[in-house]
């Protein structure tokens, strides 16, 4: 049995920013084994990133990161559905997905 291969990559989204300050991922596009252009439209989508400030157990108040962003999605890749997580880095404005 083989091991199962996770990697990062770079992508290309395209995404819809609310008024209200959300984003809404809508497709990505990302370069294959072969550097060849893959476009998958995101199915469903899930805002997993974690906005709420806590304390920790010392006492000390910590604020999130509110430049990155952490989604869960589905895609549809050769007929068959993938979830995959996709990062956005409001910094350094990119991209990056996380598959299996």
């Amino acid at each position: 049995m083989g091991a199962i291969q996770e990697k990062y990559t770079l992508a290309d989204v395209i995404c819809q920013h609310k008024t209200d300050g959300t984003i809404i991922p809508l497709k990505i596009r990302i370069t294959d084994e072969d550097g060849e252009y893959q476009v998958y439209n995101i199915k469903s989508y899930k805002d997993v990133s974690n906005r709420t400030a806590y304390t920790m157990p010392n006492g000390a108040s910590v604020a999130p990161a509110n430049h990155l962003w952490k989604f869960e999605c589905k895609i549809c890749a050769f007929n068959t559905l993938k979830r995959i997580q996709l990062f956005y880095n409001a910094n350094e404005n990119s991209w990056k997905v996380f598959y299996s």
